[in-house]
This record gives structure tokens, C-alpha cells and sequence, in this order.
């Protein structure tokens, strides 16, 4: 592809004492969109029509399409060099989703016309074959450099280590790196070899620079923490564009990171989730292709940004045969219920309760006295008032079904010090629970953080005793090693992975106890 050759009328001022900017390059990027096709609410599931009247909503493929359009043809009409990148996981998180398996995301993706993706763990969700359908629709590279795909017949070949795009007479380097601990976060199947992230950039970036590239990003997913340190461990970097765990930069929001953080000479950046904002990243080089300046921010795609017409009436037409599912009220809630990550990935949440009771309920004439869901497969807020089965899905898009087994009460604590081994990450892993306490010390190391666990016996909780055998219910992601619940596939017993979906049985037990009243009750303590 090949862009305008003149410096855009947006370059950076460059300071004085520093050589002229030869050559700017805007950055316009996504990640972590999770399949929210249609506009999301404040809580990061679907907006409705109401809302979108009333001016609520956010994000959307039409919202990201406008701005990416207009920036780019603002940009290119001034002469300036611009590219679109993704960060990783389109797939995952909506009706959209489980329905049409990638094939919407990829024709939006097509529509909005992005230049190249990086893999994102949700991609391997539906195994290889999920990944390897999307890949052979879009004309796009879609790109991992870190995994070995040599014993794959599925993958080998579609999914490249990097990418070359030729912008404004230069060449641009796009490499990338998917979290190592995606084998246990979703399911890539043993085919797929996972190389370390570090090693596997040092080996792309020295590829790319005996080719004569002198510019390169590294368009990754595996969260800012290891963002920052990729970006200081690994030399000829000149930019880290980055996915995985949702974080926010902003130079207007509080409580966000800088955009750019800059680490030592190389900007770090990111732009949340769920298409709510649009990063704009400038990189200004000089003669010798080094990076002088870099400067931008997080765009906010609210109600101020009108969506694309074409596609809201495509995207509309597939919503079509899912609408009536969507909208169909299961019940009504007195509060809205938090399931936002930071919460739900952290400590006792609203959701984590909802879900976890609801599982214990529906199992507990099977002798099941303990639940334990993961904080990662809760992905939506529900706000007061009639909850929809949509609402449902949003925060459980999973298609996991009840997962019934019996295990020691030393498989227990081990599986809560699995959920509490990368609590200052805000991994998945975090333990909800019900019929169940325990206490958590983040100041200790990981193994040995887990103390106080009790467990309910008739009305009252007793300490939890490591021999005895206990009846446990979570979800078959879990229950099969996900998450790096590793010790209830190895230790469990008489387990039966194939309950009713875990939505289902939320959106009974919401109705149930309807108009449901959204609570924590102190059962899992967290000492910082």
C-alpha cells in the first residue's frame, strides 16, 4: 500500500536543538473489542435503542468506522502517512459473536479497512479452526510472532510473524507477541507453541532491521504490565501498541495511564476495550529514521460521534434473527449489579456472588455445597431495572455449561491460590465463590496467599478440612484446567462436564429471586 509521500499538516512541533522531522506517521488503533459490533452502555454491554435516542451510548463498529475514516482522510488529504492497527481479541463477548463465529468481525474489520491484527488469546476460543476461518476472510495480515505453528496443519502460513507496510516511501514494521499463558486463558490445542515474548521481538526486529526497515512497532497482546517491560528489555523498538488487559491511557481522564507512558525512549500505548475509544498515536522520526517525538491520545467514541449509516443498517440485518432472544426480559434487578473487571478480578464483586450462588443453587440437591467462578468469564455490569436475556449473555458469552465434580479440601485452597497467583496482574483467575471464605494477603508470594479458608456446613461455616471430599460445582472452562485450574482436572473426581449454560441458569436464578438485590457480604477478604 502506498500513502501520500508529504509530512502531514499535524506533524509535531519538533523542540528547538533537534533535527527537522523527516518523516510522521499516525497511528490510529483498537483493541480488545470483544465482538461489541452494536454500541455498548456505560457498563460495556449493549446499548439499546433508548439509549442511543438519549444520547448514552458509546463505541460500536459504525462509531469506530466514522472516526478511523475521518481521521484517515483528513490525514491523507494533508499529505500525512497513517495506518490502522488491532491489538487482538475482535472475537468473544456478544451475541454477534456466538452466533455468526468471527464472520461479523471480520467483514466489519474489512469495512473499516484496517492494515494489520495482531492475534488476541479470544482468538483461539474456538480452537484453531475459529482462527483459521478468520484468517482465510480477511485480506489483511493477521499476525503472532511468538507461536510456533510448524506442527499445525490448521495455521502454518496464515498467521505471520510480522508485517512489512510500505507507507509514505518507507517501510513500517508491525511485529507482534500473544501472551504465553493463552494455553491456559483459552484454547489453542497442542499444536500451537507458545516461544517467549521477549526472545521472539529481539528475533523479529533483528529479521526486520537486516531488511532495511528502520521503523518498528510492536502491535502486542499481552497486557500493559508486560508492555512496559518489553519496552525496556528489548532494543529497536520504537513503539509498543499493546491489548490484553483493558487499560485506559488518557492525558484527560482521571485515573489513566499517560499516552503516551513513555518508557525510557519508546512510547507504550493502549485504548481500554469494547470500541469506546480510538487511539491516535504520532510518531515523528528524523533523517536517520530515529524516533524524536511521540505524542497523541485516547479518543472517547460517544454519542458525538455518528455512527456509519451503511453499516448500523448491515449490522442491524444481522442482528435481525438474534433480536428477539435479546430482548426477551428474564427478570429485575432492585440495584445494578458490578461485574466490571477491576472488580470482579480484584476482589468479592456483585456478579462474581450472582453467579457463583446461582450455580450452588441450581447444583446443590447433588450434594454440592461449594462454587468457584472465575473472574474472567464475568465480562458485563447489569444496570437496575428489567434485565434481558442480552444483558445475560453480555456477562456470560461464554456458552460454558455446569461443571459438577468432587474434590479434596486441599484441591480447593490450591485452586483458590491458583485464582490469587496474579491478583496484582487482575488475571482471570480470580476465584468468585460461594459456600465458601477465605482470605487473601496480596503482600505474600504467590502460593502462599491463600489462609482463613471456611466452608458451610447446614447454617454455619467451619474451616475447610484438606482430606475431606466436597461436592463442587463451576463452569466446563474452568473445571477442564482453564485459567490454570489445572489441579480440578488433575485431582477432581466423578466429574460431569455437561450441565445446562451457565447464562441460562443466571437468568433463572435472577428470576427466581426476582427483583434480584445485587450484594458482597465480606466472603472473601482481601488484605493489602
Amino acid at each position: 500500500m502506498r500513502f501520500g509521500f508529504l509530512v502531514s499538516a499535524a506533524s509535531l512541533a519538533i523542540p528547538a536543538g533537534m533535527a527537522h522531522a523527516d518523516y510522521t506517521l499516525h497511528v490510529l488503533h483498537t483493541n480488545d473489542l470483544h465482538s461489541r459490533i452494536e454500541s455498548v452502555n456505560k457498563y460495556d454491554s449493549n446499548c439499546n435503542a433508548e439509549g442511543e435516542a438519549k444520547g448514552e451510548c458509546f463505541g460500536g463498529v459504525a462509531r469506530v468506522a466514522t472516526k478511523i475514516t475521518a481521521l484517515r482522510d483528513e490525514i491523507r488529504a494533508a499529505g500525512g502517512n497513517v495506518i490502522v492497527l488491532d491489538a487482538g481479541d475482535q472475537f468473544q463477548g456478544s451475541l454477534m459473536y456466538t452466533t455468526y463465529k468471527g464472520a461479523v468481525e471480520a467483514e466489519m474489520m474489512e469495512k473499516i479497512g484496517y492494515d494489520v491484527m495482531a492475534v488476541g488469546n479470544h482468538e483461539f476460543d474456538d480452537g484453531p479452526d475459529g482462527l483459521r476461518a478468520f484468517t482465510n476472510t480477511v485480506s489483511f495480515p493477521v499476525i503472532s510472532g511468538n507461536l510456533d505453528l510448524s506442527r499445525s496443519n490448521t495455521l502454518n502460513g496464515l498467521v505471520k510473524n510480522h508485517a512489512v507496510l510500505e507507507v509514505g516511501g518507507e517501510k513500517i514494521g508491525i511485529i507482534s507477541v500473544l501472551a504465553t499463558d493463552t494455553v491456559d486463558t483459552s484454547s489453542p490445542g497442542p499444536d500451537v507453541v507458545f516461544q517467549d515474548e521477549a526472545d521472539s521481538l529481539r528475533a523479529d526486529v533483528a529479521a526486520l532491521t537486516a531488511e532495511g526497515v528502520t521503523k518498528i512497532i510492536a502491535l502486542t497482546h499481552v497486557g500493559v504490565k508486560k508492555d512496559m517491560a518489553l519496552a525496556g528489555e528489548v532494543a529497536g523498538l520504537d513503539a509498543v501498541v499493546g491489548g490484553h488487559s483493558h487499560t485506559k491511557f488518557s492525558n484527560t481522564e482521571d485515573g489513566a495511564m499517560a499516552y503516551p507512558t513513555m518508557v525510557g525512549a519508546v512510547p507504550v500505548v493502549s485504548a481500554y476495550a469494547y470500541s469506546k475509544y480510538l487511539g491516535h498515536l504520532v510518531l515523528s522520526f528524523d533523517d536517520e529514521g530515529t524516533l524524536i517525538k511521540a505524542e497523541g491520545d485516547t479518543i472517547l467514541l460517544d454519542a458525538s460521534v455518528t455512527p456509519d449509516a451503511s453499516i448500523v443498517a448491515r449490522v442491524a440485518e444481522l442482528a435481525g434473527p438474534i433480536e428477539e432472544l435479546k430482548a426477551r426480559v428474564v427478570a429485575e434487578t432492585q440495584t445494578a449489579i458490578d461485574g466490571d473487571r477491576k472488580s470482579c478480578r480484584a476482589a468479592e464483586c456483585a456478579m462474581g456472588n450472582l453467579v457463583a450462588e446461582a450455580m450452588l443453587d441450581r447444583a446443590r440437591d447433588q450434594g454440592v455445597t461449594i462454587a468457584v467462578q472465575n473472574g474472567g468469564g464475568l465480562r458485563a455490569s447489569i444496570d437496575a431495572g428489567p434485565v434481558t436475556m442480552g444483558e445475560v449473555l453480555s456477562v456470560l458469552p461464554f456458552q460454558n455449561t455446569l461443571s459438577t465434580f468432587q474434590a479434596k479440601g486441599a484441591t480447593l485452597v490450591a485452586a483458590l491460590e491458583n485464582g490469587a497467583s496474579q491478583w496484582e496482574e487482575g488475571a482471570g483467575r480470580f476465584a468468585q465463590v460461594a459456600g465458601m471464605t477465605y482470605t487473601l494477603d496480596t503482600k505474600a508470594p504467590a502460593g502462599a496467599r491463600i489462609s482463613d479458608v471456611m466452608v458451610k456446613e447446614g447454617d454455619a461455616f467451619v474451616p475447610i478440612d484438606l482430606e475431606k471430599i466436597y461436592g463442587v460445582v463451576t463452569n466446563d472452562y474452568v473445571r477442564k484446567g482453564g485459567d490454570g485450574f489445572k489441579m480440578f482436572g488433575a485431582d477432581g473426581m466423578n466429574a460431569y462436564d455437561y450441565g445446562p449454560d451457565l447464562a441460562d441458569v443466571t437468568a433463572e436464578y435472577l428470576a427466581k429471586n426476582a427483583p434480584y438485590a445485587a450484594f458482597t457480604d465480606g466472603r472473601i477478604t482481601i488484605k493489602q
